[in-house]
């Protein structure tokens, strides 16, 4: 398997300067409008009901990360290939997780408290998470006897979080202040902004898949099955954990969706930052696990809201 995945390394998506520039508004954006449906109460919320927001967090921010790590040594695929799991493990939850939660006929309010904890959070765990889980992978690779990985991948943690505090972090703290201070105004452009941020999304995602479309179609193959396993676990991870713990129903399918719905769009940003990962690099592999993620976990995402949407909910029974 993994001479046929090094041929992705050699790879480049067409992924030009002014899309790159494109794709850091849209995220930017994105979390925007997120942060408009955010409110002060749900983090008091959060600190005065914690268990499930915990149980979310744990879910997402350590045990996502470590699972990737075993599975990737399971696996053993190619150093890029395997990198772009950590990574996609390390990201917060994805933009379409809320909606996919009401959807789902999930805890709503639950699914934008996790998101608005975990894009803060994800500031210093995202690079901190790649950089443990990512750095622990390569001393393995390099001691296993499979052959030495000899790109010279310094993670650079502090570029990292700088990178993640400008696409998250700003754009969620001004999405705050719109709510607190600007209540009437924020009432009347959250729905189209939320709206519009998703179409915008999935509208990039679309664009990225045509122009890359004749690498997508001739090495798909590669990469289909490990995105839909990985996807599985993740998704498997947070309903598993909630269900341990017999959390609610509501909330079970609030923390599985936001476990299993990834930020492949940050992602895809730190991979193509130069002062994170100079371009001399050839990591085709991990771009090609991000770009197929962002497709894949909407189809996912969709398919279990859907099913969950005609499934009543009792919330007395044991799920």
């Amino acid at each position: 398997m993994n001479e046929a995945l090094e041929v992705l390394d050699h790879v480049r998506l067409n992924f030009s300067p002014t899309g790159l520039f494109a794709l850091n508004v849209v995220i930017a954006f994105v979390m925007f409008g997120v942060a408009l449906d955010i409110k002060w109460q749900h983090f008091k919320d959060v600190i005065l009901k914690p268990k499930s927001a915990i149980t979310g967090a744990i879910s997402q921010f350590f045990l996502l990360p470590f699972i990737t790590f075993l599975f990737v040594l399971i696996l053993n695929p190619t150093p890029t290939v395997a990198l772009g799991m950590i990574l996609i493990a390390s990201c917060p939850g994805g933009n379409v997780s809320n909606f996919m939660s009401s959807m789902a006929k999930g805890n709503v309010a639950l699914s934008v408290s996790l998101t608005g904890f975990a894009t803060l959070a994800a500031t210093f765990m995202t690079p901190l998470n790649f950089a443990v889980w990512g750095k622990m992978y390569l001393n393995h690779y390099n001691a296993s006897g499979a052959g030495n990985y000899l790109v010279p991948i310094e993670i650079d943690f502090m570029q990292m979080v700088q990178t993640v505090i400008i696409l998250l972090g700003i754009p969620v703290i001004a999405g705050l202040l719109f709510s607190q201070y600007l209540p009437k105004f924020t009432k009347k452009i959250k729905k189209p902004i939320k709206q519009a941020s998703i179409l915008i999304f999935i509208a990039f995602v679309i664009i990225l898949l045509s122009a890359n479309f004749s690498h997508f179609i001739r090495f798909i193959h590669l990469i289909f099955l490990i995105v839909l396993v990985h996807n599985a676990l993740a998704l498997t991870t947070g309903f598993t954990l909630a269900s341990a713990l017999k959390l609610p129903r509501v909330d079970r399918r609030a923390i599985t969706l936001e476990t299993g719905i990834q930020n492949s769009g940050l992602a895809l940003v730190l991979m193509f930052n130069p002062k994170i990962f100079p371009p001399e690099l050839e990591l085709g592999g991990m771009t090609f696990i991000a770009a197929w993620w962002g497709v894949w976990h909407i189809v996912s995402g969709l398919a279990i809201s859907g099913l969950w949407a005609r499934k009543p909910l009792y919330q007395t029974a044991v799920q």
